[in-house]
């Protein structure tokens, strides 16, 4: 309830600001996030790029873990299909072992058909055996490519992680500095002001949401504007928007004032 009461309390004198204090609010963190935009534009599509390359190498890895999988699952096959082999040939030796001591010819001729059939679970494990070669070989290349591969976006990966970190080495405590101005900026300025403010920059491609006037024309989208605005914009009893673009405009002499209090 507490809580409640302050927060009403600061909203209230929120909106006792002067329009003047407001368009100085908003302009101030405009400049601040402007120079936030500045030094995340310097490590421009770096950040992109390592989520990129560490995407390709996590699916690279997949790729790997199965190849090898499917070769082991297949080498184990192998070894499965020569064990066969081997029971097949000691079968194959007990049945003729016994032919020399059959006692007519439908004993013979049974252990000839079980001879038969051993010789014939030999002939296709060896041919199970050819084809499962055949395929490792053919896996072995893929997983060697993939390996390559890997290697070579895994060096990319280095680097351009090592690009990043200095940058951001280089540019985080400014960055940090920038953050806390712009959270003090907002805390200046009314919600419904504030989600304006949020909501053009959000749909800006250069990121304004406040901009000056530039020779009689939005600094925005350069539109000419009506004399009559000019001077509404000067005269600072409200607050004025394009009607080209929708963002929040400024006079020249505050936006100067302003820029220079900042720099």
């Amino acid at each position: 309830m507490a809580k409640s009461a302050a927060s009403a309390k600061s909203q209230k004198s929120l909106s006792e600001m002067s329009v003047d204090e407001k368009l100085r609010a908003l302009f101030d963190l405009q400049i601040m996030d402007s120079k936030i935009d500045q030094i995340r534009t310097l490590r421009g599509e770096l950040p992109l790029e390592v989520n990129d390359l560490e995407d390709e190498v996590e699916g690279l890895n997949a790729k790997i873990a199965r190849k090898s999988e499917e070769i082991l699952a297949m080498e184990s096959e192998i070894s499965a299909k020569k064990n066969l082999m081997k029971e097949s040939a000691m079968l194959i030796s007990k049945y003729e072992q016994q032919q020399g001591n059959v006692r007519n010819n439908r004993e013979f001729d049974s252990l000839s058909k079980e001879i038969e059939y051993q010789s014939l679970e030999i002939q296709l494990a060896e041919k199970r055996i050819r084809e499962f070669n055949a395929r490792i070989e053919g896996l072995k290349e893929e997983l060697a490519s993939f390996e390559e591969k890997r290697a070579e976006r895994q060096a990319n990966l280095d680097l351009k992680r090592e690009e990043l970190d200095a940058i951001v080495a280089e540019t985080q405590k400014d960055e940090e500095a920038l953050l806390q101005k712009s959270q003090a900026f907002e805390a200046q300025i009314e919600e419904r002001y504030l989600n304006a403010y949020k909501r053009i920059r959000g749909n800006a491609v250069n990121g304004l949401a406040v901009v000056h006037i530039d020779r009689d024309s939005c600094g925005g989208c350069f539109n000419t504007l009506p004399p009559q605005r000019i001077l509404d914009i000067a005269l600072r009893k409200r607050i004025n928007q394009c009607e080209h673009c929708g963002r929040i405009l400024v006079d020249t002499e505050l936006a100067s004032e302003e820029n220079e209090r900042l720099a």
